[in-house]
C-alpha cells in the first residue's frame, strides 16, 4: 500500500471561545501533522504559534524547537513556512531514532513497513521482542509502542491498550494509512528539518546569540502544584534543571516562546529572569478546558 500526499487545510486562528469569553483552542480542530501520540503535546498551541511568528517582523532564519518530542509546532512552521528552516533538537534515543528515519531516505521503507503492518496483540509483543538491528526498526518499534502504549508513554513500565476506543484495544489508535500519510508529507519538507539528538539546553546556549533565531521552549513538566513529578511516568528522560534553562534562555537574542505547566515555581523562576508571562486556555480531547502558562521576552501579540 502506498501513501498519497495529504493536503491540509488551514484552519481559522482561533478555534473558540469559553464561557468567560476568552479564546480557547479545540485541539480537535487543529490539523494533525505528526505521527506521534505525545505526552503533554502541543497540538492547542499552533494557532498561537502562527499568531506570533506572524507578527514579527522578518521571519525568522531559524526555528529552534530544543525538547521535540511529538514536534507539533515544528512542523507546523515548516509546513507553513513560517522560518526559513527548522532546528529539532531531542535526548531520547527511542524518539531521535523516528525522526532520524523519517527525516531520511528511509521514510519510504518506514511508511511501507506502517501499511503491511498487521497490527494485533500477538504480532506487537514479536516485533518488540526482537532486538533492533538499525535505525530504521528502532523507529519502527518506537512508533508501535508509541500507538499501542496508554497515552502514547514510551517512559518504562507504560502498558499496552487493552479496551482503547471504542473497544478496539490495541488496534484503537493505529491508522496505517494516516499515519502513512504524515509520515510521507514529513519527507517533501525535510530539506528544511535539522535534526539533533542532544541536549536541548547546550543548544540553546549555542544559538542564543543569534538575532534571527525564534525559539519554542517545551521542555519537561516540573513537579506541579501536587508535588509529585509529571514527567516521570511520561518521559524517559524526565530531570531537568530548570534555573539553568531559564538562565540560559535569557541569553536569547532572538525570538521566544516558551510554554510551562501553570505552577508556582515556574511563575517565581519566570519572574526572577524577567520574562513576561501569560496564561492560555486550551480544551483537552475530553472537551474540558485547562490552562497552561506562556512565557517570553514580549507577549503582546498574544490575545488576553
Amino acid at each position: 500500500m502506498k501513501c498519497s500526499n495529504l493536503h491540509m487545510k488551514q484552519l481559522p486562528l482561533w478555534a473558540g471561545d469559553d464561557h468567560r469569553g476568552a479564546h480557547v483552542v479545540n485541539v480537535a480542530q487543529i490539523p494533525q501533522r505528526s505521527p506521534f501520540r505525545y505526552p503533554g503535546g502541543k497540538t492547542w498551541l499552533v494557532p498561537h504559534v502562527r499568531q506570533w511568528l506572524r507578527t514579527l517582523n522578518n521571519k525568522p532564519s531559524f526555528f529552534i524547537e530544543p525538547f521535540v518530542g511529538g514536534g507539533i509546532v515544528s512542523l507546523t512552521v515548516a509546513f507553513e513556512n513560517l522560518a526559513d528552516h527548522i532546528i529539532l533538537v531531542e535526548l531520547d534515543q527511542d524518539v531521535a531514532a523516528l525522526w532520524q528515519t523519517m527525516l531520511s531516505d528511509d521514510n519510504d521503507w518506514l511508511t511501507e513497513r506502517i501499511a503491511e503492518f498487521d497490527m494485533s496483540l500477538e504480532s506487537v509483543r514479536q516485533e518488540l521482542s526482537i532486538l533492533p538491528v538499525d535505525t530504521k526498526h528502532h523507529a519502527f518499534q518506537t512508533l508501535i509502542r508509541n500507538r499501542t502504549n496508554h497515552g502514547g508513554i514510551l517512559a518504562p513500565g507504560s502498558g499496552v491498550l487493552k479496551h482503547g476506543e471504542n473497544g478496539k484495544g490495541i488496534k484503537s489508535r493505529w491508522y496505517a494509512q494516516t499515519l502513512c500519510k504524515r509520515i510521507t508529507n514529513i519527507k517533501h519538507v525535510r530539506d528544511k528539518i535539522t535534526f539533533i539528538q542532544g541536549d536541548g539546553i547546550e543548544v540553546i546556549r549555542e544559538y542564543a546569540p543569534q538575532k534571527s533565531a525564534a525559539f519554542f521552549i517545551d521542555p519537561p513538566y516540573t513537579a506541579g502544584r501536587n508535588g509529585k513529578r509529571a514527567g516521570t511516568r511520561l518521559y524517559t528522560h524526565n530531570e531537568l534543571d530548570h534555573e539553568e534553562l531559564f538562565k540560559q534562555a535569557e541569553k536569547i537574542k532572538g525570538e521566544l516562546l516558551m510554554t510551562y505547566d501553570n505552577a508556582e515555581e515556574v511563575v517565581q523562576m519566570a519572574t526572577r529572569h524577567g520574562f513576561m508571562q501569560k496564561t492560555i486556555s486550551m480544551m483537552n480531547t475530553h472537551h474540558a478546558t485547562m490552562q497552561e502558562l506562556i512565557i517570553g521576552h514580549d507577549l503582546t501579540w498574544s490575545p488576553s
